[in-house]
């Protein structure tokens, strides 16, 4: 063998003999090895779990921001709540605010890439199928809303502009509704009823995710059986259709008690023909209907900029858990000091015999190096394991969504390894610095 093999095999069978050693010298303490690497596993597993747990909240209130449209402009009537609004109420007994079809066409006439608007009436009343009855939202709209709103359809068709012409009394469910309404037949064909107009169901869509509600209502008392309560059931009809039989002004009884409303449109949503044309082109809508409007009786949405502040929320969210995560991983490192201090003391004469036996300081030090990086790694390796298990148990349990990115294990377990390496580093050199007849008197 040359010279240079014959270091390269030494080097090696040291090696090997101090992993040996260190792995003897860690197995005689292994209630102590386990209790100090614990606290690198509690580390590292928290890390992985925060990132998990706060990268799926993010990405579900992006999936919802995404879903209302990148490129759209919603604007929404709001109830003026001011004194003097509700002064003009009282004495005419019919409270008329919001939307008008003057902003939409100052809108599509003086807003620069404007592509197209869809406008929307609601009317919030009993949606009857026989004595069956469900509190829901009755979205009158145009036929294009599915596309603009991202709304799938699952069954059947949308209504088509020849039967908005013609104002036919037809109708398309919601997903939650079609299932209250008929649990165990089927919705395409049949007929529900509002108030004493009726209406045929020609399809099925999906639910609004951003404001649809899944969870059943108990039974209310009262007219009809099995009647149930939910904010997420809707209806949706031709805008032409809903004002031909319930008229510009909308009345709503509950209870003994009665409104009377007069909204031209509830909702708006105007669709930009590029993103970078989005902001200026709300900045303009909001002008306008500052302009229009002497009460602040409308909210605007930019689904954009909710975007763009949520990408922001999660590398600070990000930034904070990772940073409350690192903190268990420093403590678990100065467990891990604190023990190989302590080691070192215990171990006093066997380092002045090795010492004494040609053992070089370089020696003392990757020995206990060696014995640091390996408690760390098990406690790192043990820590991703429990780390990909929390957020399975999450989702499972709690219904949450968590998504484990690749890069948190292995940044975790590398934190891991180098804070051994860091806090072993003191200890180490510690035991290297020995005096070797100090060491060999010591008891």
């Amino acid at each position: 063998m040359t010279p240079p093999e014959i270091f390269r095999e030494l080097s090696l069978f040291r090696l090997k003999r101090s992993v040996l050693l260190g792995i003897k010298s860690l197995w005689l303490h292994k209630l102590r090895s386990l209790l100090t690497a614990m606290g690198i596993v509690f580390g590292v597993s928290s890390v992985i779990a925060m990132l998990a747990i706060g990268e799926g909240a993010s990405h579900e209130a992006q999936e919802q921001i995404k879903e209302l449209g990148s490129q759209n402009v919603i604007i929404r009537s709001v109830k003026p709540t001011n004194s003097a609004t509700a002064g003009e109420e009282t004495r005419s007994l019919v409270l008329s605010y919001g939307l008008t079809y003057r902003d939409i066409s100052q809108i599509q006439a003086t807003v620069p890439g404007v592509e197209v608007t869809v406008p929307a009436r609601e009317m919030k009343d009993y949606i009857w199928r026989g004595s069956h009855r469900i509190d829901g939202t009755t979205l009158g709209t145009v036929p294009w809303f599915p596309e603009m709103r991202n709304r799938t359809l699952l069954q059947g068709r949308y209504f088509t502009e020849l039967e908005m012409q013609q104002r036919a009394t037809v109708c398309v469910l919601s997903r939650s509704l079609a299932k209250h309404l008929f649990p165990l037949s089927e919705p395409i064909g049949s007929t529900v009823r509002i108030r004493s107009s009726y209406f045929r169901v020609i399809g099925i869509i999906s639910d609004d995710r951003a404001a649809a509600s899944e969870q059943d209502a108990p039974t209310a008392k009262g007219k009809g059986k099995g009647s149930k309560s939910s904010e997420g059931m809707e209806m949706m009809i031709p805008l032409t259709t809903l004002s031909e039989h319930f008229g510009e002004v909308l009345f709503k009884y509950r209870s003994g008690s009665f409104e009377a409303e007069k909204v031209e449109l509830h909702e708006v949503t105007v669709r930009i023909d590029t993103p970078e044309q989005v902001m200026p082109a709300a900045d303009a809508i909001r002008h306008i209907l500052e302009r229009n409007h002497k009460e602040i009786d409308y909210t605007m949405v930019v689904p954009l900029d909710l975007l763009r502040r949520a990408e922001r929320t999660k590398q600070i969210f990000n930034i904070v858990l990772g940073s409350i995560a690192a903190i268990s991983l420093l403590v678990g490192g100065i467990g891990i000091m604190n023990i190989m201090l302590a080691t070192v003391t215990e171990r006093t004469r066997e380092i002045g015999i090795r010492r004494a036996l040609g053992a070089k300081k370089k020696d003392i030090v990757m020995q206990f190096l060696i014995e640091t990086v390996m408690l760390s790694g098990a406690g790192g390796v043990l820590g991703v394991a429990l780390g990909l298990s929390i957020p399975l148990l999450i989702t499972h349990f709690a219904e949450m969504v968590t998504i484990i990115q690749l890069w948190a294990p292995v940044l975790a377990f590398s934190i891991s390894v180098i804070t051994g390496v860091l806090f072993g580093i003191s200890p180490a050199l510690r035991a290297a610095g020995m005096n070797p007849v100090e060491a060999l008197r010591h008891e």
